[in-house]
């Protein structure tokens, strides 16, 4: 299980990684007004933790086979299909609702940063 664990955890850190660099990409594009930055990067991270807790919930009805998790199993440590869909399904339901809570907090912060600049603006 842990080896599925290991899998789930590189391949949601890497579709995560792509969109916090799209986030950063467009709070940088926003930076001659901070309040509004933060105010985008809190409203970003947001949508992107509904996301996760949308791929958590729908990762444990998915078919193993139709994941990218799956692509990175070696043949030799695939599990027969029923224990395979268990593990992949619970791997991946744990992983995203971990990045959730991660990326509800890097929310919370940036929501926090847009109020500060709201109130030393004003």
């Amino acid at each position: 299980m842990e080896y599925f664990r290991q899998i789930a955890y590189q391949t949601v850190l890497r579709a995560c990684s792509f969109a916090t660099l799209g986030i950063i990409t467009f709070m940088v594009g926003m930076s001659f007004e901070p309040k509004i930055a933060f105010q985008s990067g809190g409203f970003l991270t947001t949508v992107m933790a509904f996301v996760l807790i949308m791929k958590a919930r729908g990762a444990l009805s998915k078919d193993c086979r139709h994941t990218e998790m799956w692509l990175y199993i070696e043949k030799d440590s695939q599990a027969p299909l029923d224990y395979a869909q268990w593990a992949v399904s619970t791997a991946l339901h744990e992983t995203y609702l971990t990045f959730a809570k991660w990326t509800a907090l890097v929310s919370a912060v940036m929501w926090g940063l847009a109020l500060l600049f709201a109130l030393v603006a004003d």
